[in-house]
């Protein structure tokens, strides 16, 4: 790391904080779960106030996490930052040809992207790798535009997609949870259960080609 000075004493300072500070040393990949939710979240939030300095700091705080998991796993020999860095810096060239050769550029980037993904993972169905921690909303929306971007449920697919702003997204989905407070239901749980209909739908539909 010769030509990033500041991250190579930074993974010095981590490799120390294991040995010499007690609550450091005893941290785990899955103790540290918590702490890299809510640090991407303070990211999210730092970034939707507009602050520079606020949003620097909180990168540093997520940046942290990387390093911390890095650190754990480069003491039992397992990978290292420098593994973590060359596999993602492969993985880009990989997936952007259109940049790193003289492939043109796809009519559809994302499509592409989620293309070469499956291809490269091995997977079988546009809902494989989907992470099921996301909340559902998100969830929702990665699922969605994973079946759309690889034809599936062509004719059977019913969901909408007439045009709609952001404000009116917004408004919709706060009308729509205010209305579920009131009738007791919870919309998070509602969300999930439609959208597991909606996966299932999704896999009958694979599963005939």
């Amino acid at each position: 790391m010769t030509g990033l000075p500041e991250l190579a004493r930074f993974v010095e300072v981590m490799a120390r904080l294991r040995v010499e500070c007690p609550w450091d040393a005893r941290q785990t990949h899955r103790s540290l779960v918590r702490y890299l939710v809510e640090e991407t979240c303070e990211v999210v939030d730092a970034i939707e106030t507009g602050d520079d300095a606020h949003l620097r700091e909180e990168l540093g705080d997520l940046l942290l996490q990387v390093v911390f998991h890095a650190t754990i796993a480069a003491e039992t020999d397992r990978f290292d930052l420098e593994d973590v860095a060359r596999d993602i810096a492969d993985k880009l060239i990989e997936r952007h040809p259109w940049v790193f050769t003289d492939v043109p550029v796809p009519d559809d980037v994302n499509a592409t992207w989620e293309a070469a993904k499956r291809a490269a993972k091995g997977r079988r169905s546009a809902l494989d790798g989907v992470p099921e921690s996301l909340s559902s909303l998100s969830r929702a929306a990665k699922v969605i535009s994973r079946v759309r971007g690889a034809g599936v449920l062509n004719e059977a697919d019913d969901l909408p997609s007439q045009p709609i702003t952001a404000e009116e997204v917004g408004s919709s989905a706060l009308d729509l949870v205010a209305r579920a407070q009131a009738a007791g239901i919870d919309p998070e749980q509602a969300v999930r259960d439609a959208l597991r209909g909606y996966e299932n739908r999704v896999r009958e539909a694979e599963a005939r080609g």
